[in-house]
């Protein structure tokens, strides 16, 4: 088969066309200067910034100040104690400076809460609240005693508004400043009482090693703490705090808890007796003349009853 001949000339017809038609289309891609988009771009143009302008993401991040970082994080805890007058609040915070030389402090006064040698603000504002009657600061709880008249739906509220506010504002708790000679406010500021002292007999010794670490912890969960007062003829002094102190299930702590453990681990000991300030008894006294003139006015057949403290009811035969 004979190879086709295309003439010179139609060759030279034939690149200038197809030049013309390159060159068209050349002109039609070209990106279009004016606003009217073309067919090649497309719908979304990204802008191209100074790096001047350019968002730095490491100036945008805002630094969070640790009074913000503790306002976020604070948790208060509620538990119940034996006392249902006493209600135990457990924030995520140390309540004593560490190093504290007490296990726990109480303020059963206003006026013991300006006191030296260790006033505290907050535990002003907790006894300004209706109902309120004393303060008690373990090393990571608070204990507030009220008195039965007065709800927990009133008090709880301004309870956990007063120690939110004073843990987020970063303000001491417990304030230490000095006083007088043997001057001390607040219950419990002294040296712990159950801890070592060399002059203490073998017994005592053993007495404090039982109570430290057996009867503390299980009276520090419900709320309170233990003193000892001292031995003496087969008798152990001790003094509950807390919500111990008020409860009345304390004679029941006493005898059948403490006393027993005591009597079995310690042969030399004989009993346990529960010690009272001197202004718990005057008050004692003070309720004794009050009941009896009480009985009086009712008859000799009244007993106490269980409707409030100190109420009294006739007994029916």
């Amino acid at each position: 088969m004979a190879s086709p001949f295309i003439p010179r000339v139609a060759w030279r017809h034939y690149g200038r066309s197809h030049g013309r038609i390159i060159g068209t289309i050349k002109r039609a891609v070209v990106p279009c200067a004016s606003s009217t988009r073309c067919l090649h771009q497309t719908s979304r143009t990204t802008p191209t910034l100074s790096p001047a302008l350019r968002p730095s993401i490491r100036n945008s991040q805002r630094i969070i100040t640790p009074k913000e970082l503790g306002r976020r994080t604070i948790f208060i805890q509620t538990e119940d104690t034996p006392n249902a007058d006493a209600l135990k609040f457990k924030p995520n915070h140390q309540i004593l400076p560490k190093g504290f030389q007490s296990p726990f402090l109480e303020y059963l006064s206003p006026r013991a809460t300006l006191a030296p040698p260790h006033p505290s603000p907050l535990a002003a504002q907790l006894l300004n609240v209706d109902g309120v009657t004393s303060v008690f600061f373990g090393s990571d709880f608070i204990t507030v005693t009220k008195d039965s008249g007065t709800p927990w739906a009133h008090v709880k509220p301004e309870v956990f508004s007063l120690i939110t506010e004073t843990i987020n504002a970063g303000t001491p708790i417990v304030n230490t400043v000095e006083g007088k000679a043997g001057e001390s406010g607040q219950d419990g500021a002294e040296q712990d009482t159950l801890g070592y002292d060399e002059n203490d007999s073998e017994v005592v010794q053993m007495i404090k090693e039982l109570l430290e670490t057996r009867i503390r912890p299980a009276i520090q969960e419900d709320g309170g703490d233990i003193e000892f007062r001292g031995f003496h003829d087969g008798q152990v002094l001790l003094k509950l705090r807390g919500a111990c102190r008020t409860c009345d299930s304390s004679t029941v702590t006493l005898k059948n808890g403490i006393e027993s453990m005591l009597m079995h681990y310690i042969e030399e000991v004989q009993g346990v007796q529960q010690v009272m300030d001197q202004e718990e008894e005057m008050a004692m006294k003070e309720f004794a003349k009050f009941e009896e003139k009480l009985k009086q006015q009712k008859g000799p057949d009244a007993i106490a009853s269980t409707v409030g403290k100190g109420s009294l009811d006739t007994a029916e035969a």
